[in-house]
């Protein structure tokens, strides 16, 4: 007697939509405060200063974040709306053409026209706009725009990762501020690489020297700067 096996498989594309934009959010708080912290103090800046510099940057990049990524997300939202819409009302005027368009997508996935016919039929009967929408539009549950909760995902995840380096200018030594706030970044940036990479199943080590990179040369460019400034001030 032949048994079926079943077994689970466990796919990580369903957190595509909240760990982009946290990974996103983190990344660019960390990035961008330890920038600005490390530009500031490059210029010679008091320490009061470089905190306030830090805690404001921090405030306005964690609803730069939210108000982006709600905006972005809203439009690509509104999009897919606006093509479901459309895609109501060309079922609702000639369901026959839409069962053959629907079939000619199958037919070119590589099934026989008269399976791919029978399948449109079928997945059209049980929810025409939803095989369309899937099939046709490539609009899907686990893809579908969520404006609120990338908006929150991204706000909170900013406020985190800029964070940790205001943390670095409180324990930090004035004169090794600079080298220590830009070492401890670049780890904090190296672990969101990894956490992101083990979260969303990609290589560890690939995500990770591509944060760190990126880090590492906005850090340089805003010494720099600083640094230019400073002097010229």
């Amino acid at each position: 007697m032949t048994r079926l096996r079943l077994h689970s498989e466990q796919h990580l594309v369903s957190r595509i939509g909240w760990l982009r934009a946290a990974v996103l959010g983190a990344n660019d708080g960390i990035v961008s405060t330890a920038s600005l912290i490390i530009g500031v103090a490059a210029a010679a800046a008091t320490p009061a200063d470089i905190l306030i510099a830090g805690a404001a940057g921090l405030v306005a990049g964690a609803m730069s974040m939210a108000a982006g990524e709600f905006v972005s997300v809203s439009s690509q939202h509104d999009t897919e709306q606006a093509d479901l819409d459309r895609e109501r009302g060309e079922l609702a005027g000639d369901v026959g053409a839409e069962v053959e368009e629907l079939a000619e997508i199958y037919v070119k996935r590589g099934i026989d026209p008269a399976t791919a016919n029978t399948v449109a039929r079928q997945l059209m009967a049980k929810d025409a706009l939803a095989a369309h929408a899937r099939d046709e539009l490539g609009i899907s549950e686990i893809t579908t725009a969520r404006p609120i909760q990338a908006a929150l995902t991204s706000a909170a995840t900013f406020t985190v990762g800029a964070a940790l380096p205001l943390v670095i200018v409180l324990i930090a030594p004035g004169r090794w501020l600079v080298p220590i706030e830009a070492c401890a970044s670049l780890l904090f940036l190296a672990l969101l690489g990894a956490i992101g990479a083990r979260v969303g199943g990609a290589t560890i080590w690939v995500a990770t020297l591509r944060v760190t990179f990126w880090g590492a040369l906005a850090m340089a460019l805003t010494a720099g700067i600083g640094r230019v400034v400073g002097t010229a001030v």
